[in-house]
């Protein structure tokens, strides 16, 4: 049997199948009548569009509290460390590494020590490596400063940890006079009176010496002569 599908026969199915498929596709297909202006001037030069610079937010070091809050905060720990029966912080707890000064540093049998001074409060404090500060904690002790680990709080809640050292404060010329001259009044106010005390009563005792020691030679001579001496009131005797 012959195929009685000729050429023209199927250009015309495939022409029904591409108009049926098209048909179909036409809802999908519908223009919009919808005008939407341009954002910009289609005549005039393009522009691009300027960014703004976001400014990054820097990190900033948290102000610590006032002298007054941090000493209440060392009484309150002070007094729970004394109801738990523990051992309680130091003052140093409560002082700034910017509000102390290194006024010696000696040697103990612990090892090397040193005398902080708290500005602040006008105190001296022996303290140790390990000593805790607000601000940081005494890791060595040198011959000639104090090395410690400041710890930073920032705005961003993070923790900067840095190396800070403290050199031994030499005494000024001002003070080496002012405690040369305080020791020297010290020194000289008790003792000038009691040694021209002392001197006036050896005068007198040497002077009263040479008058008794003249006294008594004088006796001495008139009595050798065995008359009386020139110029007395004795009467001559007179004749029988």
């Amino acid at each position: 049997m012959k195929n009685r599908h000729t050429p023209s026969t199927l250009k015309g199915i495939m022409a029904a199948a591409l108009v049926a498929a098209t048909a179909v596709l036409a809802p999908a297909q519908t223009a919009s009548s919808t005008y939407r202006a341009s954002q910009r001037d289609p005549f005039s030069k393009y522009k691009p569009p300027v960014k703004r610079k976001v400014e990054k937010k820097v990190a900033q070091p948290v102000a610590p509290p006032p002298l007054q809050a941090r000493i209440d905060n060392y009484k309150a720990q002070k007094q729970a460390a004394m109801s738990r029966q523990v051992a309680a912080p130091k003052p140093t707890t409560a002082l700034l590494l910017s509000e102390a000064q290194v006024k010696g540093i000696f040697r103990t049998p612990r090892g090397y020590a040193a005398m902080v001074y708290a500005t602040p409060i006008k105190l001296s404090y022996v303290v140790y490596p390990g000593e805790q500060f607000y601000d940081g904690m005494l890791v060595a002790i040198e011959e000639s400063r104090l090395v410690f680990r400041k710890q930073t709080k920032m705005t961003d809640g993070k923790t900067v940890v840095a190396v800070e050292t403290k050199p031994l404060v030499q005494p000024t010329v001002a003070d080496q006079l002012t405690a040369q001259h305080e020791a020297e009044e010290s020194a000289a106010a008790p003792a000038t009176p009691a040694a021209g005390e002392k001197k006036s009563e050896v005068t007198q005792l040497v002077e009263l010496l040479k008058a008794l020691a003249t006294g008594a030679a004088q006796q001495q001579t008139n009595a050798s002569a065995g008359g009386t001496a020139p110029g007395s009131d004795a009467q001559p005797q007179g004749r029988p």
